[in-house]
């Protein structure tokens, strides 16, 4: 079976010969970098939870909180979230609602409730639904975790917000464009799809590195 490189780099390959927009991309910031840190299922969640419309500078000095207060080894500990006091949790930053979704989220994964082995062994569609049914993981939370975290690599997240801007800039001149146009992009790059994103979130941030 190839290796997650192997695949990345095949997928640039499928990308550069079906769309010219794509091409460039890959000829400016050259190979993919989504398998380049190995990511931690738990940690991409908690990650993700804390980001949720906020800025990156501020996830990321929230993190580094979240980290100090309850974290083992330089990593949030799920066991140690599972048993935080709120106020604890608020002192990091978090708002109420973040705060008690990082809770419930370490009490479900040191319980074992969330179990990310079986995460990783269902289909996309699958595995989105587990953790959409979680408090405060939503669709576009659980597409993030799919593609950064397990490296799938057929998913384009309608919802965020980046991605749609750079679809209107390189597709539409900056025009706003219909999902029903944004889908009929998309579709060709199938099923390479998160490289693709990749792509645009460099495009649409290539200094403070969000997309890596």
């Amino acid at each position: 079976m190839p290796t997650i490189h192997e695949r990345l780099r095949t997928a640039e390959q499928h990308l550069a010969d079906c769309d010219p927009v794509m091409r460039t991309l890959i000829d400016r910031f050259g190979p993919c970098g989504l398998a380049a840190k190995r990511r931690e299922p738990f940690q991409v969640l908690c990650a993700s939870i804390i980001s949720q419309q906020i800025s990156s500078r501020a996830a990321d000095t929230i993190q580094a909180r979240v980290i100090a207060a309850f974290g083992e080894r330089g990593r949030i500990s799920a066991a140690r979230l599972a048993s935080a006091e709120m106020d604890a949790l608020r002192a990091c930053g978090l708002s109420q609602s973040k705060a008690k979704w990082l809770q419930f989220l370490g009490a479900q994964t040191a319980s074992g409730a969330l179990d990310f082995a079986t995460l990783k062994r269902m289909d996309d569609e699958a595995a989105i639904e587990v953790l959409d049914a979680l408090p405060g993981i939503g669709r576009w939370t659980a597409e993030m975790f799919l593609i950064f975290a397990l490296h799938r690599l057929d998913l384009f997240a309608m919802d965020d917000v980046g991605l749609r801007r750079g679809i209107n800039q390189l597709y539409g001149k900056g025009r706003v464009l219909s999902d029903r146009r944004t889908l009929s992009i998309t579709r060709p790059w199938a099923p390479y799809r998160s490289v693709a994103s990749w792509y645009l979130w460099r495009h649409a941030d290539p200094v403070t590195q969000t997309w890596n």
